[in-house]
């Protein structure tokens, strides 16, 4: 079987992608039938796929690069049911008792992807280990005590220690054992090998242009049609809904870098602190290209710096200012990576996933990862996978894609006027005023009559064009000068310097223009 190389490494290459290989799946070039067609190859979609195969359906899984090439290829790969938006946030929209299903759902994801990887026996690094939430200097010492509080009585065994295992001074911290960490694509493609084995198909660089449900429920590649009886949408961020979703969750950006570190000198545990865009710390261990066992080391892999996408100017700090607060704190030697994603924060901290509102009672849909995108994504494959059989499932009231935000209220009201104001970009003046004052290599938006134009130059000087107006609800890009992207501050469709189409809601590439 073809297989696809480690990616070599660039500026945006995270270290998943750097060292696993990915075996090259086909094309879709014919017409196929199935039980449930899942677009989309990340966590989400392979998990659904695999317990649905696993179940003995027909499974169909089209993606439109390469397996795992979206979120779950920049993500950091914490797996923890210590929640992003912690307890106490958690609590205050969704009560007492959906805290404890929200701590339940994701204890159980974390179980099912050890199981996972024992039953397959995939060896993607899986270990268990303890996580520690420490408190940031500007806040006191009451975020932890209800925070703690909080998560008691979501059910989950944490507790307060006096310092974590660091060797500087952080501080009391609250305990949450059995986390664990893993190679994601490596799980991955332990994954897809077993769902080819119970008879699924996978096919890569098959974009995905229409999909209908119903009676006749079809996907459309191409020329060709997956007919299917179920359909999963698993994009991250949905291309087949306009505002049903997008309206109740915003894109964030957020910055990795990894760092090569001694082996053993940090702790291998999970780290988070208690800022808002916070900072979040694990350890990856890693053997140099000799293989030898002096040659192993450990990669500090340190992310946050998040910002609304599209709406920062200083992205290339982003990484420096990482790099910054790690030097101060960890023997760090030389930085290896640097990489950056995009989570979707849901305004209620939990993902949706269930029945598309508004579609037909046969597409599903995944998204909002809102931080978690592993562990959200296997719950989704667990869910998906009960409902599509018509089984019962105690999450599925907690995570339904219709549920109202009411006690988010304030939340959601912010994100949309957030939203709103965006697409005063239609007025302003472009970036620059011509094309000389870009420099080779970066981009800019450029006004040209009542027209914003979307310019890449390349390192030889020559100008790519492409119309700025995002093909999703029409706001205008942005220049992401850290990821060479143009990335929408409305919604998050991204797309590369070229234009081509990086994440949705948005399923089509920039529009070329000519001057």
């Amino acid at each position: 079987m073809k297989t696809h190389p480690p990616l070599p490494l660039t500026d945006t290459t995270s270290v998943w992608a750097k060292t696993v290989e990915r075996p090259g799946r086909p094309k879709l070039d014919s017409d196929q039938r199935a039980d449930v067609c899942i677009v989309g190859a990340g966590i989400a979609g392979l998990t659904t796929a695999y317990l649905l195969a696993g179940s003995g359906l027909r499974v169909v899984i089209v993606d439109d690069g390469p397996l795992g090439g979206g979120m779950t290829e920049v993500t950091s790969a914490h797996l923890s049911d210590a929640i992003d938006d912690r307890f106490t946030e958690i609590e205050k929209w969704h009560g007492e008792k959906g805290s404890q299903l929200a701590a339940q759902s994701h204890s159980a994801a974390i179980n099912q992807i050890e199981h996972i990887v024992h039953d397959r026996a995939i060896d993607c690094d899986f270990t268990r280990l303890d996580g520690y939430l420490f408190r940031a200097p500007e806040h006191d010492q009451d975020v932890l005590d209800d925070e703690l509080a909080a998560a008691r009585r979501a059910g989950l065994q944490a507790r307060m220690v006096d310092q974590t295992p660091l060797d500087y001074n952080t501080g009391p911290a609250i305990r949450f054992p059995n986390q664990a960490r893993f190679h994601p694509l490596k799980y991955l493609v332990g994954v897809a090998k077993a769902i080819e084995e119970m008879g699924g198909q996978i096919f890569e660089n098959s974009h995905v242009d229409y999909v209908e449900g119903g009676d006749h429920a079809k996907v459309q590649v191409g020329p060709h049609l997956v007919c299917t009886k179920a359909i999963v949408i698993a994009t991250n961020s949905p291309i087949n809904d306009l505002v049903a979703i997008h309206t109740k969750q915003a894109p964030y950006m957020t910055y990795v870098i990894g760092a090569r570190i001694p082996k053993g000198s940090v702790t291998d545990a999970l780290y988070w602190d208690t800022l808002r865009a916070y900072h979040y710390v694990r350890i990856q261990p890693m053997r140099d290209s000799n293989g030898l066992e002096q040659g192993e080391y450990d990669l500090l892999i340190v992310g946050g710096e998040d910002h609304k996408s599209g709406q920062a100017t200083d992205t290339t700090q982003r990484h420096a200012r990482l790099e910054a607060w790690a030097q101060e704190r960890f023997p760090i030697e030389e930085v290896e990576f640097t990489w950056a994603g995009q989570v979707m924060e849901t305004v209620d901290g939990l993902a949706f996933i269930g029945r598309n509102p508004m579609d037909k009672e046969n597409v599903y849909v995944v998204t909002g990862d809102s931080g978690m995108g592993l562990t959200h994504g296997t719950i989704a494959g667990m869910l998906l996978s009960d409902l599509i059989q018509g089984k019962e499932n105690p999450w599925a009231s907690l995570y339904d894609p219709s549920r109202k935000p009411v006690r988010a209220a304030l939340q959601f009201a912010k994100e949309n006027l957030n939203v709103a104001a965006q697409y005063a970009a239609w007025v302003t003046p472009g970036e620059v005023h011509s094309k000389d004052d870009i420099q080779c290599g970066s981009g800019a938006v450029l006004r040209r009559g009542l027209s914003k134009v979307a310019i890449y130059k390349d390192d030889k000087g020559v100008c790519h064009e492409f119309s700025a107006v995002c093909p999703h609800l029409s706001c205008i890009v942005e220049w992401n000068a850290a990821e060479h992207s143009w990335d929408c501050p409305c919604h998050g469709s991204r797309f590369d310097k070229c234009g081509h189409i990086l994440n949705g809601p948005a399923n089509s590439d920039l529009p070329r223009v000519e001057e």
